[in-house]
């Protein structure tokens, strides 16, 4: 089963998560044993890291604090709306609540959620779904209620008010103590259910939001873009063949040797990359173009030398390529840049 999240993600939630562990009398080591990063990574604003890392410290956190059922609830009442980038702030300039939760879906892979969120319409009811099929199963109560709730904090934020939910629904068996999740959603959730799900009226979706800002908006969605085609860029065989290419740029492997490499004949390497909807030689054009795009842009090589590195043999080759990629020559390009 694939799973609903992209490979790589911010450190943020990683470092939220660590934080939380901190202050529930954990020490850094125990938070992040087995994750493999190190006390200077945690402190990158920027840094990306792979979601398996996370999942880790997750399992670290159950791990070391068994007792607190709601674990997951105090971890979700700390990703507000300014922990998402260019995610939040798009749909905070969004015009109404309706056009919010499209923008937020389509670019969900940008939130820190491990569910599978969907949004589904019944009469005067609107439902946020909460999926946790693709989760490991010791981690799904901490995952779903950190989802769940965190999705409601933005919510809230978004709106500048509280919402007032109709029903929640949880998978997980009921705890001993529910006052941590009255207190979290304004009511005893239905402990035991089929589905993971928070119920709201319908009519709020066309609610106007306090901060709508059309130009901020596009804006934001294009870096929504940027930022999800870049961490898709790491996913599936398709990703780890774009790493195999980027290792060696200037003597770009052919489908035999990267095969070889990832220990698979040529055959299924080929039928394996179309199942993922793409091919061997579209992931090479790929790698060749953001090598292109990155070495004009940073300066210091001729063209000459650039079509080198990138493998062609005439520097023509390299600029009729580079025009079918962008629509202007490489040197246009570079200017621009």
């Amino acid at each position: 089963m694939s799973v609903p999240w992209p490979v790589r993600r911010s450190i943020t939630s990683i470092q939220l998560l660590t934080q939380l562990g901190l202050d529930l009398g954990l020490s850094l080591d125990s938070c992040l044993h087995n994750t493999g990063l190190s006390p200077v990574q945690l402190a990158s604003l920027n840094g990306e890291v792979e979601a398996q890392r996370e999942l880790q410290l997750i399992a670290n956190l159950i791990e070391a604090l068994p007792d607190v059922d709601d674990l997951g609830l105090q971890a979700g009442r700390r990703y507000h709306l300014t922990t998402y980038g260019a995610w939040g702030y798009a749909i905070l300039s969004s015009a109404t609540v309706r056009q919010a939760a499209d923008l937020g879906l389509r670019y969900h892979g940008l939130t820190y959620a491990f569910t599978r969120i969907s949004l589904s319409l019944d009469d005067a009811i609107a439902s946020l779904h909460f999926d946790d099929s693709a989760l490991p199963p010791a981690l799904h109560d901490f995952i779903v209620q950190r989802d769940m709730l965190g999705a409601l904090v933005v919510v809230r934020e978004l709106l500048g008010s509280t919402l007032r939910l109709l029903d929640v629904e949880l998978r997980q068996p009921a705890p001993a103590d529910v006052s941590p999740f009255i207190a979290a959603f304004g009511q005893v959730p239905r402990f035991g259910a089929p589905r993971n799900r928070m119920g709201f009226a319908a009519d709020l979706l066309d609610n106007p939001l306090p901060r709508a800002n059309p130009h901020l908006v596009s804006a934001c969605e294009q870096q929504c873009q940027a930022l999800l085609a870049r961490h898709q860029w790491h996913q599936g065989l398709a990703g780890r063949v774009r790493q195999l290419l980027l290792q060696s740029p200037g003597q770009i492997a052919d489908m035999e040797q990267v095969a070889g490499r990832l220990h698979l004949s040529s055959r299924t390497l080929r039928r394996r990359l179309t199942e993922e909807g793409t091919s061997f030689r579209a992931l090479q054009d790929e790698v060749r173009q953001a090598l292109a795009e990155e070495l004009l842009a940073a300066g210091g090589l001729s063209l000459e030398e650039i079509a080198e590195r990138l493998g062609y043999g005439e520097l023509s080759n390299f600029i009729h390529a580079f025009k079918r990629w962008k629509g202007i020559t490489p040197g246009r390009y570079q200017r621009g840049s």
